[in-house]
C-alpha cells in the first residue's frame, strides 16, 4: 500500500515537479494550490504526510499548519520556504512541522527526506519488545525468542524482521512486494521466488497457538498477509 502526499505549492511548474518526482519513488500524491483547499482535501482523503509552503495565498501555510496540528498531531509536514528569515523557519517548527526545505533545492534531496519521515513515523509507531500473545506465548524481540510450553525456541533474524514488519504494519494487508522490497531489501519485487511464503510457514511454527490453523498471521487470498493480534 503505498503512503498518500498532499502536495501545497501556488507555483504550478514546482507542485507538478515535486509531483512527478515523488510518483516516480512510489507515492500516491495530490496537488493543491491554496490553503483552504488543502484543508479540504485533507478533511475527505486520507494522507500521510504534506509538503507545504510557507508562502500561500489566502490562508499562509503556517495558518494551515497551525489549524493541522490541532486536529491531526500524527501526519507528517516537511515545510517549503523562500525565505531568508531564520525566524519563520523556527516560527513552522513551534507549530509542529517534522522538517524543512529551502528554495531552491533538489526534487532528489526533498524525496530522501520524505523517505526519511515515513522512516521516522514507522520507529515510532514500532512494537513493543516483548509480545504477549494467545497461547501464553511470549516473544522476545530483542533476544529473537519464543517462549512457549516452557521452551525457547530461537527465532532467526530475518524472521524477527518479517514479525517486527507485521506487527508495525498491523493496520492494513501487508504485501509479498512489501516483504521483498522492505525486509529483503531487493531492489525490485518482480521476482519469482517462494522465499516469503517459506519464511511464513516458520514463523507460523513458531509463534502461532495452533500452527496448522493460524490466526494471528493470517492470509489474504491475493493480497498477503496481516497480523491480527
Amino acid at each position: 500500500m503505498s503512503q498518500r502526499i498532499l502536495v501545497v505549492e501556488d507555483e504550478e511548474a514546482l507542485a507538478f515537479g515535486i509531483r512527478d518526482a515523488l510518483m516516480h519513488a512510489g507515492y500516491e500524491v495530490g496537488v493543491a494550490h491554496e490553503g483552504n483547499s488543502a484543508l479540504e482535501m485533507l478533511k475527505d482523503d486520507s494522507y500521510d504526510l504534506v509538503v507545504l509552503d510557507i508562502m500561500l495565498p489566502g490562508r499562509s501555510g503556517l495558518e494551515v499548519l497551525r489549524e493541522l496540528r490541532s486536529e491531526k498531531h500524527d501526519l507528517r509536514v516537511v515545510v517549503l520556504t523562500a525565505l531568508a528569515d531564520e525566524s519563520d523557519v523556527v516560527r513552522g517548527f513551534e507549530l509542529g512541522a517534522d522538517d524543512y526545505m529551502a528554495k531552491p533545492f533538489s526534487p532528489r534531496e526533498l524525496v530522501a527526506r520524505v523517505h526519511a519521515q515515513f522512516r521516522r513515523k514507522e520507529m515510532d509507531t514500532a512494537p513493543p519488545p516483548q509480545l504477549d500473545l494467545p497461547g501464553d506465548i511470549k516473544v522476545d524481540l530483542a533476544r529473537l525468542e519464543v517462549h512457549r510450553d516452557g521452551q525457547v525456541v530461537p527465532l532467526t533474524p530475518r524472521e524477527g524482521d518479517i514479525l517486527e514488519y507485521l506487527v508495525r504494519h498491523r493496520d492494513r494487508v501487508v504485501t509479498r512486494e512489501d516483504l521483498l522490497l522492505d525486509v529483503w531489501h531487493y531492489l525490485n519485487a518482480n521476482v519469482e521466488t517462494r522465499t516469503v511464503d517459506i519464511h511464513i510457514v516458520g514463523l507460523r511454527r513458531k509463534v502461532e497457538p495452533d500452527p496448522a490453523n493460524p490466526t494471528l498471521i493470517q492470509t489474504v487470498r491475493g493480497k498477503g498477509y496481516r497480523w491480527y493480534a
